[in-house]
């Protein structure tokens, strides 16, 4: 396994930021780490890459411990954080050339693997020009570029599309993608589309507990209740579909029913039932299942 992190814990004051937090991450798959605002995302992703330390437990890299050995673990890391970290009076060639001298880098090697992740991230056309001048799009890839310099094993981006347009999305997307294919990647967002585009793994975290770890297929798969959404042009009463499964009022009103089943066939017809015994007008009968965005808002309330 190349990062392991097992029943870590972190306080700050009488709050506790992480609580017993543990979950796996392999290599060629990318672990989407989510969670709401302050859950302990970052907290537990600047513990990992030894810019924090913590309270207890165990984060193990490529079976390196990094808690006690934070240096040597460094090099096997690329760390992207929320706010990237760039100086935008650099040139973008000047900035990476440095960043990598920071990790040992030097002389031809450090050309060569300057002049790959120039090209890896589409930076040739932009290597001359300061960090300052370019859009948030191209910062981001200069952020990217600066994080894989040393070609680390395990990589962490956190919110690393946040603010960017709809190409530039799909642009530095695939070149997460590319990157995965080779590293262990961990990527942080607050995007439950770009999780179900890009991510096998999942992990969960509110309020410095996981409570969800597995593979996206699995989380889907076992969360996939069937709903029907019943619309009326009158006002409706919940007992009258009580027998479906659970029922509960949509966004409409009373004319909105919402109805977790589990045979849709059966259903049907029992709603048309209904339907004809209070002489009710219908205008909407449609079945859909959670995305990943509704599984996340359940798990975390």
């Amino acid at each position: 396994m190349s990062l392991e992190v097992s029943q870590l814990c972190k306080n700050y004051g009488s709050q506790k930021a992480l609580d017993q937090v543990s979950f796996e991450a392999k290599p060629g798959r990318i672990l989407g780490f989510l969670g709401p605002n302050g859950a302990g995302k970052s907290t537990t992703m600047k513990i990992i890459t030894g810019y924090i330390q913590s309270d207890g437990g165990e984060v193990r890299v490529l079976g390196n411990d990094a808690l006690s050995n934070s240096k040597k673990v460094a090099n096997l890391i690329g760390y992207l954080p929320e706010k990237n970290p760039l100086y935008s009076d650099m040139y973008v060639r000047e900035f990476l050339n440095f960043a990598g001298g920071l990790y040992g880098l030097s002389g031809n090697k450090l050309k060569i693997r300057l002049d790959q992740m120039l090209e890896k991230t589409g930076l040739i056309p932009e290597q001359h020009k300061k960090i300052g001048q370019l859009s948030k799009g191209y910062q981001q890839r200069v952020g990217l570029a600066k994080a894989l310099i040393h070609d680390p094993k395990v990589v962490i981006l956190d919110e690393p599309t946040t603010g960017l347009d709809p190409n530039q999305l799909v642009e530095i997307r695939k070149m997460i993608q590319e990157v995965a294919e080779e590293k262990t990647l961990i990527l942080s967002t607050h995007i439950m589309q770009e999780v179900e585009a890009i991510c096998k793994d999942v992990v969960i975290i509110n309020q410095g507990k996981i409570l969800a770890a597995d593979s996206l297929e699995n989380l889907q798969s076992a969360n996939q209740q069937i709903h029907l959404i019943l619309e009326t042009e009158e006002e409706m009463e919940l007992a009258w579909f009580a027998h479906l499964g659970e029922v509960h009022f949509g966004q409409k009103g009373k004319k909105e029913i919402r109805i977790q089943i589990s045979d849709a066939v059966q259903a049907r017809k029992s709603i048309l039932k209904v339907l004809q015994e209070r002489n009710l007008s219908l205008v909407n009968l449609s079945q859909f299942k959670k995305n990943l965005e509704e599984l996340f808002r359940e798990i975390t309330k």
